[in-house]
């Protein structure tokens, strides 16, 4: 049987919207005078999952989740039970069954315009992760800050690298940041100064949502990763690169990551971007037996940074690349991260680290696009950026282009408000 490709929702279908019935990611919200609760992006509407469950139209085994103010509850229920739920959508949104499309009361309490709903942070995360798995970006780096000719560290090529980041400042597009203060080592003085930040940064990420927690002890394979993955979001793990340079060694990021980490406020189910998996990027030399990959685990994700400044009339976009050139999967990641014994939960945040591609509109960050501030860009309204100015808003946005469809993320966008 052939799935339906239309909703009668009219808005999903044109081809440019990234919610069409194709995706149906999930998210949570509010409307004014309500609590939050789950929904589901389509077209240019919500719809109240809350509402449907409470008329009896979804799965029996979800019954009373959707009436929360995050998705781990609906998360936790299983691979079975999301995809009994997102059948259950599919036919209510296709009118394959017109339970929802024929009842003109529940149409009106189920479906919210976008405009009308306040978007929240969709998961509680109980831990954040953020790897650093884009093989340009690693060059790039190594190479304005360590040595040019040999840029990547020995490990690079043989391990996912990665560090445990701040779970508790990640937050949800829209949620303004303030510039981070900390200490800063400048060129030609013996000790460091307290400083706000003076290269703030932006990083161009995805993110994956674990779905299936794992015990203690118990490593997850590449082949099982898949399963503990419920979907992915856009993020932006926006970075203090001046107060990194001074702390990172030996120990890594610190206060230069834990101020603030942007994601997207809908995730987009692993099921919504099955046909969009590619093959894996060829890895030399040939990864250890546990990071050996029978199955497709790259993804084709077109994705897109916009800077505006304040007042500017419009955005400029930045940076154009694609996810699928990641050399490091996320089920390498997952692999990684599990096979010295630690256990993942449900709701926790992997970042994938930057993502560059191979020409200079490419990089993911203004770092790599700027040259550490060297070569800064020039803006549509002709104003110039080395590094972020206090009011500017960075706006990213992915999709999977599909045939007449895409599969989108929506946007994170993070505007940048002064230091206190």
């Amino acid at each position: 049987m052939t799935a339906p490709q239309t909703s009668w929702i009219d808005s999903a279908n044109d081809g440019k919207s990234h919610f069409p019935l194709q995706n149906l990611p999930y998210g949570v919200f509010s409307t004014q005078g309500q609590t939050p609760r789950v929904g589901v992006a389509i077209g240019d509407q919500v719809v109240d999952l809350a509402a449907l469950d409470q008329a009896g139209l979804l799965p029996e085994a979800a019954r009373g989740t959707f009436a929360a103010a995050s998705l781990n509850r609906f998360i936790a229920l299983g691979q079975p039970v999301w995809s009994e739920t997102r059948r259950r959508l599919t036919a209510l949104l296709s009118g394959a069954d017109a339970a929802l499309r024929d009842n003109a009361a529940l149409r009106h309490q189920a479906l919210v315009p976008m405009s009308a709903a306040t978007l929240h942070l969709p998961v509680e995360i109980p831990g954040y992760t953020d790897f650093y798995s884009s093989k340009e970006h690693a060059t790039n780096v190594g190479r304005m800050f360590r040595d040019p000719d040999n840029a990547l560290l020995p490990n690079w090529l043989e391990i996912p690298i990665g560090y445990n980041g701040r779970a508790s400042s990640v937050v949800v597009s829209g949620t303004p940041l303030h510039r981070p203060n900390g200490q800063i080592k400048l060129p030609n003085e013996a000790r460091p100064v307290f400083s706000a930040c003076r290269k703030l940064d932006f990083e161009l990420e995805m993110g994956f949502i674990v779905g299936k927690a794992s015990a203690l002890g118990e490593p997850v394979s590449t082949a099982d990763a898949p399963a503990h993955m419920f979907g992915m979001v856009l993020l932006n793990d926006w970075s203090a690169r001046d107060i990194q340079q001074w702390e990172y060694v030996p120990l890594g990021p610190f206060n230069s990551k834990g101020f603030g980490t942007s994601i997207s406020p809908w995730v987009v189910t692993m099921e919504a971007l099955e046909p969009f998996r590619r093959d894996n990027p060829a890895q030399s030399p040939e990864p250890l037996a546990y990071l050996r990959q029978q199955d497709k685990n790259a993804y084709d994700i077109a994705l897109e940074v916009a800077l505006q400044p304040d007042g500017a009339a419009a955005p400029s976009t930045i940076c154009r690349t694609n996810f699928k050139a990641m050399y490091w999967t996320m089920a390498q990641q997952l692999a990684h991260h599990t096979v010295s014994g630690c256990n993942v939960r449900v709701g926790d945040l992997m970042g994938s680290g930057t993502i560059s591609g191979t020409t200079p509109d490419s990089y993911g960050s203004l770092l790599e696009l700027t040259r550490n501030g060297a070569e800064p860009l020039t803006l549509a309204d002709g104003s110039q950026r080395g590094f972020l100015q206090d009011g500017d808003e960075v706006i990213m946005t992915g999709y999977c282009q599909g045939d007449g469809y895409r599969v989108g993320f929506g946007t994170v966008a993070g505007k940048i408000l002064p230091a206190r």
